[in-house]
């Protein structure tokens, strides 16, 4: 049987938020299935007005039933 947990996270770049889902969900890379939902868009000569990345990291987790 699997357990899924997922979350979405924002942060300044797509690695940044996934790096942030990674720290909260507390699994490595390899235990997470990422979705990028929208990548970070950066303001007319770095002003603000720059909207976030967001993503959303799936951990897949095996649990045996015997």
């Amino acid at each position: 049987m699997k357990e899924e947990r997922s979350i979405e996270v924002e942060g300044d770049t797509v690695e940044g938020a996934i790096k942030k889902a990674l720290t909260e969900l507390k699994i490595t890379r390899k235990k997470a299935k990422i979705e990028v939902i929208t990548e970070e868009a950066k303001g007319l000569f770095g002003m603000p007005g720059a909207k976030p990345a967001r993503v959303r990291v799936t951990a897949v987790k095996d649990t045996k039933n015997t």
